[in-house]
């Protein structure tokens, strides 16, 4: 059985971190949404209602398995048995960091990654990104899936 994982903070998930986990999908027979647990952050959301909201936003691609995890990305692929991780690039930037990121997981534990370019429609998108311009009113609703951004508008109308 083909494994792979997507890992990120998902706060909140976006279209473009959806992008990359369908497409993912379709190369591997199991996919796992690894939501980051950093306990020096404070999110937007809890990570539990992060775990949902991805479940429900997966559900039609029938081999998404979402989890928190905690501690290195690696310590998370062995225990599950998975030997590739799934990250999207926006920018060269991106690139930069996540090489060094793929062969330091790859040095520890032989853990592959796959770098998939990100749909240029969502080249810009980041959740950080998505929050602010939310939180001073502007229209985000084309970058979310419709389940979330009714969560996103409903957290911050409450801040």
């Amino acid at each position: 059985m083909r494994r792979a994982v997507c890992p990120g903070s998902f706060d909140p998930i976006t279209n473009g971190h959806l992008d990359i986990i369908a497409r993912a999908s379709k190369l591997y027979d199991v996919v796992h949404v690894a939501v980051m647990i950093n306990q020096s952050k404070k999110g937007l959301f809890e990570i539990e209602e992060r775990i949902e909201m991805i479940r429900q936003v997966t559900a039609d691609f029938g081999n998404v398995e979402v989890e928190s995890f905690h501690g290195l990305l690696v310590d998370f692929c062995k225990q599950r048995d998975i030997p590739a991780i799934v990250k999207g690039l926006r920018a060269v930037s991106d690139f930069d960091y996540e090489l060094q990121m793929a062969q330091m997981n790859n040095g520890l534990s032989g853990v592959e990654t796959l770098f998939v370019p990100t749909n240029p429609t969502y080249s810009f998108l980041s959740s950080s990104l998505v929050k602010e311009v939310a939180a001073w009113g502007g229209d985000v609703a084309h970058l979310l899936p419709p389940l979330v951004h009714e969560a996103l508008v409903d957290r911050l109308g409450k801040k």
